[in-house]
């Protein structure tokens, strides 16, 4: 269960973009009901299936969500930080939720009930429109990953999840083991273990009881595959109003002089 302490004032609320995004109004009456919770790593926020009461805004804390097989393995398909928030698509559509979500990384966060965030979803566009915005782009992050695990070695696997732990991090040691990482990425132990210490050798990462320091972010950004930069510029953008999207150019980013399909 999550420690909850006493609701923050306003002036104490921040580091959330998603809701720094919400209009003054909407924020107001949200952070009303806004309460501080804390987690400790890998603690289970709630299982697949499970029935969702509050949504859950990280401010420096990451959420890990994890698709759980029949077996009881399970991968990781997204994860969330200060960009967004778990228990959105709970707002919207269905309080059941669709993964285990555990904590992939300890840090500050703040939950708000359901009920609430479904009364500001039906009676706002901008709120409806911020939330749709912010699904697709989380989704947008399940494709790529199920493109990298499919298609990436283990160790440009690696590198593209060090790299977002490190955003999320800020620069501080990540206190993960091999074996944790082959359970994120579902990937072989043995494999997982090899990749990293290729990577150690190559002096971009530090690795020393279950703590890794990443020392070369370029050469870190350089040994990872595209699907890092592709989910960055993703979340970096998806604030933007729907104004700022291309119109009526169907090409694709891996279609270049291809012509748009007939109508």
């Amino acid at each position: 269960m999550p420690s909850v302490m006493p609701k923050l004032q306003v002036d104490e609320i921040q580091g959330n973009r998603l809701i720094a995004a919400l209009e003054p109004a909407g924020r107001t009456r949200i952070e009303r009901h806004l309460q501080p919770v804390e987690f400790k790593l890998g603690a289970v926020v709630c299982e697949a299936g499970g029935l969702l009461k509050h949504a859950y805004f990280p401010q420096g804390s990451v959420l890990s969500l994890l698709t759980v097989l029949e077996n009881g393995s399970a991968i990781e398909t997204a994860n969330i930080g200060r960009e967004g928030a778990f228990g959105l698509f709970a707002a919207m559509y269905s309080r059941v939720s669709f993964n285990r979500c555990l904590v992939q990384l300890e840090g500050d966060m703040v939950r708000c009930p359901i009920a609430l965030l479904q009364s500001e979803f039906r009676d706002s566009e901008h709120v409806r429109n911020l939330f749709v915005s912010y699904s697709e782009t989380l989704l947008s992050q399940v494709q790529q990953t199920v493109a990298c695990n499919s298609m990436h070695t283990t160790e440009e696997r690696i590198c593209r999840w060090l790299l977002m732990m490190h955003d999320r991090a800020q620069g501080k040691a990540l206190p993960y083991t091999h074996e944790f990482l082959s359970h994120m990425l579902g990937a072989n132990r043995k494999s997982v273990t090899l990749a990293a210490q290729a990577m150690q050798t190559a002096g971009l990462i530090s690795y020393r009881r279950g703590k890794i320091q990443v020392l070369d972010r370029p050469g870190l950004e350089e040994a990872s595959c595209e699907c890092y930069a592709i989910v960055k510029e993703r979340f970096d953008a998806f604030l933007d109003p729907p104004a700022s999207a291309v119109q009526g150019d169907t090409k694709g980013r891996n279609r270049k002089g291809a012509k748009p399909e007939s109508r």
